[in-house]
């Protein structure tokens, strides 16, 4: 009877185990993600317990979350709580989940660097990527001290982003972030594209702002080297009519400082505008890049084609490519095909 007893009280300690071990399982050893595939925690610098649990509960099973809750709840994560971008992937569980917070175990992303045309829409980009603010952002990059800081102005800081990918951690820091920037743009700049830039006696922000207006003139990457070298042609010009150099007159630059992007057609009337961005007024470069140009708008500049083409009118089939011209009357009969194919088309 009494070995019978054992026997009872022995089955029942072990299930009794075996149901406390199941309950643990259950809720936290089991997939915290509903979805079955990997999510994203994002946890802010601002963000308290409660505010973790809730954006937990939108990517995570209920009892996992609540095995969530109690090792946060019995531990000094409330007083420790770290930003960053968490995975959970589709097999990670509670006790996983909590480890990686607690320990600030995130997961970095890959950021490239949008070809925007201003520091405003920079900001605004990088926001959407990173954890920083739009405005401190745009505030730092518009900050005098803070551009002389990486060697440059205002007007030419964005020469600092090369639009290539880049591996960083969500929460990165604004200095940490820029002096990243700084650092991948001197890797781009060292060796060859630094040798070529000194072989056509410019420098990387002159290289980088001709190529900005490259950029804005055409997408078509094989076109790119031709425009190039019309815009160095008409910068070496040296003659009597232009002594320092015949002005870039780009289309581009027009838009840039009236802040008018959509502009289809450039007239007369906007080619007076007092701004050091109008090409058509003054001679040389502009003062900075009119957007982040691409990298192979950059090696376009510095691998540009060699031809005597002083001129270039978008061409008439509406192609994004070009004619090219060597002489004033040759351009203005290009000009004249281009201009009547916009008003078949009704394009003001």
């Amino acid at each position: 009877m009494k070995k019978k007893q054992k026997s009872i009280y022995l089955m029942s300690g072990i299930g009794c185990l075996l149901l406390f071990c199941a309950i643990l399982a259950y809720f936290f050893l089991t997939p915290l993600s509903k979805s079955g595939q990997t999510e994203y925690l994002y946890v802010d610098n601002d963000d308290t317990v409660d505010s973790v649990f809730v954006k937990l509960s939108r990517i995570g099973n209920n009892h996992a979350i609540s095995g969530m809750k109690t090792l946060i709840r019995h531990s000094g994560y409330a007083d420790n709580i770290r930003s960053g971008r968490y995975a959970i992937d589709d097999n990670d569980c509670a006790l996983t989940v909590f480890r990686r917070l607690k320990n600030g175990q995130q997961e970095p992303l890959n950021l490239t660097i949008p070809s925007v045309r201003t520091v405003d829409r920079l900001g605004a980009e990088l926001s959407k990527k990173l954890m920083l603010d739009s405005a401190t952002i745009v505030e730092a990059l518009t900050d005098t001290a803070t551009c002389q800081k990486y060697g440059y102005e205002p007007a030419t800081i964005a020469c600092m982003f090369v639009p290539n990918t880049y591996e960083l951690y969500w929460n990165v820091g604004l200095e940490k972030f820029l002096d990243r920037m700084k650092k991948e743009s001197d890797a781009f700049w060292k060796g060859d594209r630094q040798a070529k830039a000194d072989k056509m006696g410019l420098t990387p922000v002159e290289v980088i702002t001709l190529a900005s207006i490259v950029d804005e003139e055409t997408a078509n990457n094989a076109e790119k080297p031709m425009i190039a070298g019309m815009y160095l042609n008409r910068l070496n010009l040296r003659n009597g009519e232009y002594p320092n150099g015949m002005p870039l007159q780009a289309d581009p630059t027009i838009k840039f400082a009236w802040q008018k992007f959509e502009l289809k057609r450039i007239y007369n009337k906007l080619l007076s505008i007092d701004s050091p961005y109008n090409t058509y007024r003054r001679a040389g470069l502009p003062p900075g890049p009119i957007r982040i140009p691409t990298v192979a708008g950059i090696d376009a500049v510095l691998n540009y084609a060699h031809h005597n083409y002083l001129y270039m009118c978008a061409k008439e089939d509406f192609s994004g490519t070009h004619n090219f011209a060597a002489t004033y009357s040759e351009h203005l009969q290009n000009a004249a095909r281009y201009s009547k194919a916009l008003n078949s088309r009704g394009i003001q």
